[in-house]
């Protein structure tokens, strides 16, 4: 063996990629003068692609493989260059590898709120976020519409184009959709699916592709949250009427067992049954056909029926009422109404002793009864 051949051995380049990030998309080989020998060898691992670039032009492509770098597996370059009978001398080209692995975890999600109109609650404002994965499809094109001239090429530097593609796209598919946002979740699986193959098209053109596109969440503004939370709360007690009335005969209860707090107990519970009197009164209105069109405060109701007389109630300082008959008795029972408790109904002048409104003073002993004894 020659000195010459020996030192041309000795002088043949091993172009590789040693990828030890995880983000990164395009590599360019660096090389003195962009110098290449004959008879290099170029290494393309899996997961990879390698291509040469001669003065801003795309080249030849290689997949994963072992090459040793002549004329016979650079036709395109050797067609560029003018190579028509072989080439001994190092010639001049760009090398760039380029990653087609699976990029994943990439996020994505709206800025702002999209408007949409939803047949059950109206305008409203949602917000969405996911997840993709992409990968280079097409070498060459994702060199010449994305990396261009740049040595090193991130996720980070397309990510932003992808997430406003996928937002884009997202806000137009759930409006066309007309699916109501109470049976989205139902459908993130096949709204992520067709979002991706609806969006291909726009991937095509930068050489990528999205394998998996994922809709994690899909959320209405907080105060919209929080009155639907309300709404399910009604409809989980049901009957509002017959809710009162339950909480009205709990806090009887604890009244009964708490002796020692019977003017403050009574007081509330006189308080609770007047908010669902009222409460009873206005449901009623608003189901009666008759006063669908009247408001609350109204005057022009029926009068109350004979012996039902609405009575006021002086408690602890405090005027409380209207009460009924039955619950002036069961108010009497309790200790909370007494003879000398001030009352006042439709008609009377002032606020009187129970004990001198006759339609009150019945509800202390059966009609006819003695009087009190006076005390000593």
């Amino acid at each position: 063996m020659s000195i010459w051949d020996k030192l041309r051995g000795e002088l043949i380049d091993i172009i590789q990629w040693l990828d030890d990030s995880r983000d990164t998309i395009v590599f360019r080989f660096e090389r003195h003068n962009n110098e290449i020998k004959y008879g290099a060898k170029l290494v393309v691992r899996e997961g990879q692609v390698g291509v040469f670039i001669n003065e801003g032009q795309l080249a030849d492509v290689f997949q994963p493989g072992t090459y040793t770098l002549s004329t016979q597996n650079l036709p395109i370059l050797g067609t560029i260059k003018g190579w028509k009978y072989g080439f001994e001398s190092p010639f001049k080209a760009e090398v760039y590898f380029v990653s087609t692995r699976q990029f994943t975890d990439l996020k994505w999600g709206t800025m702002n709120p999209i408007m949409l109109r939803d047949p059950e609650f109206g305008p409203v404002r949602l917000r969405a976020f996911g997840t993709y994965v992409m990968r280079v499809k097409d070498a060459g094109t994702f060199i010449k519409q994305v990396a261009g001239t740049d040595s090193r090429v991130t996720t980070e530097e397309i990510v932003t184009q992808l997430r406003n593609t996928i937002v884009s796209r997202f806000a137009d598919i759930v409006g066309e959709s007309k699916i109501p946002i109470l049976d989205l979740a139902s459908n993130y699986d096949e709204m992520g699916k067709f979002l991706g193959q609806r969006m291909q098209p726009d991937f095509d053109a930068l050489g990528v592709e999205l394998p998996k596109l994922l809709i994690e969440n899909i959320s209405l503004p907080p105060e919209v949250e929080a009155a639907l939370d309300k709404r399910s709360s009604m409809g989980v007690i049901g009957d509002l009427n017959k809710y009162m009335q339950f909480q009205a005969a709990e806090s009887m209860t604890k009244a009964a067992e708490n002796p020692s707090g019977t003017a403050g107990a009574g007081m509330g519970m006189g308080m609770g049954f007047a908010m669902a009197q009222q409460m009873g009164q206005a449901m009623a209105s608003g189901m009666n056909p008759a006063n669908s069109g009247a408001t609350s405060g109204t005057a022009g109701g029926p009068p109350p029926l004979p012996g039902q007389a609405k009575v006021f109630v002086a408690l602890n300082g405090q005027q409380a009422g209207p009460f009924d008959i039955n619950q002036l008795r069961q108010m009497a029972s309790s200790g909370q109404l007494t003879r000398e408790t001030l009352v006042w109904k439709e008609g009377m002048s002032g606020w009187t002793a129970a004990n001198g409104v006759a339609d009150v003073a019945g509800v202390f002993g059966s009609p006819g009864g003695p009087p009190p004894l006076p005390p000593r």
